[in-house]
Parts: C-alpha cells; sequence; structure tokens
C-alpha cells in the first residue's frame, strides 16, 4: 500500500474516541479524500477547536474512513487523541516529521543522513513489513565478508574507481565512478554485478558521490568534470550542463535538502551548486572557501545541509530557506573528516578520516569531541547508520573497522579486506555494503550482516523520495 499525498484534499468527520474516522464529503473547493485511492495510506490532520493531530492512515473507500496508524503529534501529548463530539476538519498534509532527513547518500554514507528514514527503517526491520520475504537466520549478526564484483580499476590507473555509492528504488546499488570507465551496479538480493555504459567519462577523477533525487534519478556529483551525469529509474543514462566546474576537487558528495534541491558539497570551489527538482542547475554564494575545504553533507533535522569539514576551519551550512552561515568547530586539521552520519539522537557524527578525535554536533548545535579506538591516515571515508542504530565508518586506509553505538561507545572489529571502501549503502535486510574503490586482486567487496531473520524483497524497497517505507 503506497503512501500518496494529493494537492487540497479536506472533509470533515463527527467520529469521535480514538479509532478510525468516518469521512464526510468534500469541502467546498476542495477534493475528497477517495483521490487517494482505495488501500492507500496518507498523511492527515484532524482538527477541532481545541484538539489535534497529525499522522499517518490508510484510506478506505468502503465506508469512506481513514484510520489512524501512526500518530506524529497531538495535543494530547503525541498520543491519540480522544476526540469529543463535534465537527472536526480532516485534512492531507505533510507532517514536519517526514522532513527531518533526506535521501541519504549526501555523504557517501546510506540512511545514516535520515533521521526519520532511520526510524522508519528500524521499525520496519524489527517488525517485518507487509508484503516482505522471510530472510533466514542464515547471516550471523555483525559477519564481515566479502561479495564479488566484475569492473574493477588497474594498477595502472589511479588508485580510486568507484567513490560511493547509492541505492535505487529497485534494489541496485549503483556505485558512484570515479576514474571507472564503466557504470556499475549490485543486485543485493542475489549480489550479481553487472555494468552498463556511462555518457561521459575522462577516467578520473569524474564523479565523488551521489545523491538518489524525488523522481527516482540518481545524480552523481560533479568533481573534476564539466558535465553532469546521472540515472534513472529505467536504468537509463543521461548527461545535463553544469554552470560552474572546476578540473579538479570541485565538489565531494551531495545534499538532498527538503525542497528537492541537491545541494553539491563545495571541496575546492569558490561557489556553491545545487540542481533543483525540476532539473534546473543555478550557483549561490558562500561564506568561507579554501582548498579541500568540505567532503560530505549532511541534512539536519530541522532543514539545514551540513558540510563536513575535511580542511575547512569553520564549519559551513545552508538552511532550509537557502541562508549560508559558518560556525566554530571544536577541533580541526587537515584531512579531518569525510562524511557524516546523523545519528538516532540527531546528533551528526563526523566521519574520522585523519583526525585523532572523533567530533559530532548536537541537535541543539553544541559541538564536541569523543575519543576514537583506532586512528590512521585517511582511515575512513564516509559512515553508514545500521538498523541497530550503530554508526560504521567506512574503511579506507584502516585495517580495522570502527563504529559508534547508540550510547556512544566507540569499538572496532576485523575486517576480510582491507583494499580500502570510500562510501557504504544499508540495504532493506539491514546488510552494510562498503563500496569497493579498487580491488584488482580478489575483485571483492566488503559487507556486514546486521540484522539476521530480517524481511526483504518489493515490500521493503525504499520510496524515491525521504527514504520512508
Amino acid at each position: 500500500m503506497p503512501l500518496i499525498l494529493k494537492n487540497r484534499v479536506k472533509s470533515t468527520t463527527t467520529t469521535t474516541g480514538t479509532g478510525t474516522i468516518t469521512l464526510g464529503a468534500a469541502a467546498a473547493g476542495y477534493q475528497s479524500f477517495a483521490i487517494i485511492g482505495n488501500g492507500n495510506e496518507t498523511y492527515y490532520v484532524i482538527k477541532s477547536a481545541t484538539q489535534w493531530e497529525v499522522g499517518k492512515g490508510t484510506y478506505t473507500s468502503s465506508g469512506t474512513t481513514l484510520s489512524r496508524a501512526q500518530v506524529f503529534g497531538s495535543s494530547n501529548s503525541g498520543a491519540l487523541v480522544d476526540f469529543a463530539a463535534g465537527t472536526k476538519d480532516v485534512l492531507c498534509a505533510y507532517p514536519a516529521a517526514a522532513t527531518a532527513g533526506g535521501v541519504p547518500y549526501g555523504d557517501d554514507s546510506a540512511v545514516g543522513t535520515d533521521l526519520s528514514g532511520w526510524q522508519a527503517f528500524s521499525t520496519a526491520l524489527n517488525n517485518g513489513v507487509v508484503g516482505g520475504q522471510t530472510f533466514g537466520n542464515n547471516n550471523t549478526n555483525g559477519v564481515v565478508s566479502t561479495y564479488n564484483q566484475i569492473f574493477t580499476t588497474t594498477p595502472s590507473l589511479p588508485y580510486i574507481g568507484y567513490a560511493g555509492g547509492v541505492l535505487a528504488p529497485n534494489g541496485d546499488i549503483h556505485y558512484v565512478p570515479y576514474t571507472a570507465q564503466r557504470g556499475q551496479k549490485i543486485n543485493y538480493l542475489t549480489e550479481t554485478a553487472s555494468t552498463y555504459a556511462l555518457i561521459y567519462t575522462v577516467g578520473g577523477p569524474d564523479y565523488y558521490g551521489g545523491v538518489l533525487a524525488p523522481n527516482g534519478d540518481i545524480h552523481f556529483i560533479p568533481w573534476g568534470v564539466p558535465v553532469g551525469q546521472k540515472v534513472n529509474a529505467s536504468g537509463v543514462v543521461s548527461t545535463y550542463s553544469l554552470v560552474y566546474t572546476v578540473p579538479n576537487y570541485g565538489y565531494y558528495g551531495g545534499v538532498l535538502a527538503p525542497n528537492g534541491d541537491i545541494h553539491f558539497v563545495p571541496g575546492s570551489v569558490p561557489v556553491g551548486q545545487k540542481v533543483s527538482a525540476a532539473g534546473v542547475v543555478s550557483t549561490y554564494s558562500l561564506v568561507y572557501t579554501t582548498t579541500f575545504a568540505y567532503a560530505g553533507g549532511v541534512l539536519a533535522p530541522n532543514g539545514d545541509v551540513h558540510f563536513i569539514p575535511y580542511g575547512a576551519r569553520v564549519g559551513q551550512k545552508v538552511s532550509a530557506a537557502g541562508t549560508v552561515s559558518t560556525y566554530s568547530l571544536a577541533y580541526t586539521v587537515a584531512n579531518a573528516y569525510t562524511g557524516g552520519v546523523i545519528s538516532p539522537n540527531g546528533d551528526i557524527h563526523f566521519v574520522p578520516a585523519s583526525a585523532r578525535v572523533g567530533q559530532k554536533l548536537s541537535i541543539s548545535g553544541v559541538l564536541s569531541t569523543y575519543s576514537l579506538v583506532y586512528t590512521a591516515g585517511t582511515a575512513y571515508a564516509g559512515g553508514v547508520l545500521a538498523p541497530n542504530g550503530d554508526i560504521h565508518f567506512v574503511p579506507f586506509a584502516a585495517n580495522r573497522g570502527q563504529k559508534v553505538s547508540t550510547t556512544g561507545v566507540v569499538s572496532t572489529y576485523s575486517l576480510v579486506s582491507t583494499s580500502g571502501s570510500i562510501g557504504g549503502v544499508v540495504v532493506p535486510n539491514g546488510n552494510i555494503y562498503f563500496i569497493p574503490s579498487a580491488d584488482w586482486v580478489t575483485r571483492t567487496g566488503q559487507k556486514i550482516s546486521t540484522n539476521p531473520g530480517a524481511p526483504l524483497g518489493p515490500g521493503i524497497c525504499l520510496s524515491p523520495f525521504l527514504n520512508k517505507f
């Protein structure tokens, strides 16, 4: 049952209590809830003079009813409201809770960039999803293993073949081409690798990081190329013109803002650049610029897009209204952090590259540092939020995995391969795939089994917008 939103849907109800409501006729100048479609989910607002409730429910045409399956907020401290007698308005409206994050992969990570998406993801994995299949207990929680790939770079080419990955709506994991001259994707259900032709390649550096757009297109983020490149939901590759380009070190990853704009994260460029939901490319002024400034970004719960400091001495963010501002950091060093992950409590964790300490930004804007177990030069590149709430740093030069628990405990674990990965993707069965930057010896990627017994299949496929189930 898909989630459907329609414009100007408003009705009334005289239903009392906390149960399913019966809908009246459409209000003058509005559409009825029938346009949502029988059996489909939608977001709703129910309000009277003194009582209100915002949530998600299912519309049923027989009896013209709307269930109240999930409450995001209410006049009853967030619980179901026991509505009193009288007429109440019922509207189809987009709740603030659904904008608490964006599509993943803006920082070469996965659901870690989306707080509300993580909550939905965790619930789905723990409770099962209607329409999904059972994933038997043939994986052990926390076991690191490898998977096959087809195309790899060779020692004669630059080291990095791919830089980041994106989970498409159909479940394929697309690698972001850096020096690779072919696109490559993995079907996580079968772990079957396949390749496809790209329109534009120069042999690197090409693209760094990718973002899933609201319409299902996967945008590769331009690192040193003069054109944008994307793959649509049907697998068709196309290119588009950019406003601003540089030969190298242009943009490191991207973030999808609540309004549908994809912000490219500024590396060594003096201007910001974004692609709107309609495909219009534009630039905007930055407050702070330097060489190798930022690497990866995160969408905060309040809608701010935060750029993660790589060589920058200050933090920089873009508000939901488009205002660019800077803020002080607790720790800075060259090549400090690459990518970030938003934790279940709303903290943004910077992923340590050459940094000797962890650094995070709280939901209230307070910056702090914490001790790491393992550090090395260019140790990690990107991070992933696992279904149990652990944040996994993706190993680039590190010979050990490292993660941060929901309670803030940092620990390490053994890896199968230490050939280097950039970015990771968590798939619907809970496994985390590290994206191989290059492995010309074994031609394998590396993954972590995080949730044995989880359902998978079409019932748990990501929607193309805001990572909701």
